[in-house]
């Protein structure tokens, strides 16, 4: 019995290097220094909006520093908009709404002090669906509080992985 439990243990243990020397790491816990940079300036319509205040605590993360103005940084990250919107996507014959869609875009770019984009122009787009029942109204603003905050924070995520991916131009 003994020897059982000794053996169970020595196979986790090896499993376990051999699961760290694959690289395997939980999502959205990189170890610091894995983006290609290591300044960077967020530019913004508003420093104060849940998203950017998302995306800044999860950046020195990663090893980067975050700086106060364009010129001390080697990355400036241009926020362009961050819009949330929802449609209906479909009515009971009554004519109530039995579900919407939740939209959640963020326009970015990220460019250089040279003005050499490392990403160009691009949109993150996100959606989620809701259904809806006018008998529970204030649970189902609940919910799509909720879907929003899960949206922005997916969204900080792929901005993340889009900048793990940033390389500078090459000049030819």
């Amino acid at each position: 019995m003994q020897a059982r439990k000794h053996l169970l243990f020595v196979l986790l243990l090896v499993l376990t290097v051999l699961l760290g020397a694959c690289g395997f790491h939980l999502r959205g816990h990189q170890g610091g220094g894995t983006l290609p940079f290591q300044s960077l300036f967020v530019q913004a319509p508003d420093s104060n909006a849940p998203f950017i205040v998302d995306l800044k605590r999860a950046i020195p993360l990663y090893g980067v520093k975050l700086v106060e103005t364009p010129e001390s940084a080697q990355l400036i990250l241009h926020i362009v908009s961050e819009n949330t919107s929802r449609q209906i996507l479909s009515m009971s014959t009554a004519g109530r709404v039995n579900e919407f869609q939740l939209n959640y875009r963020v326009s970015l770019r990220a460019y250089d002090n040279k003005l050499l984009e490392w990403i160009p122009a691009d949109e993150i787009v996100l959606q989620r669906y809701l259904s809806y029942d006018p008998t529970q109204i204030l649970a189902k603003e609940m919910e799509e509080t909720l879907l929003y905050q899960d949206m922005r924070k997916d969204a900080v995520q792929q901005v993340l992985r889009r900048l793990s991916l940033a390389k500078p131009p090459t000049t030819e």
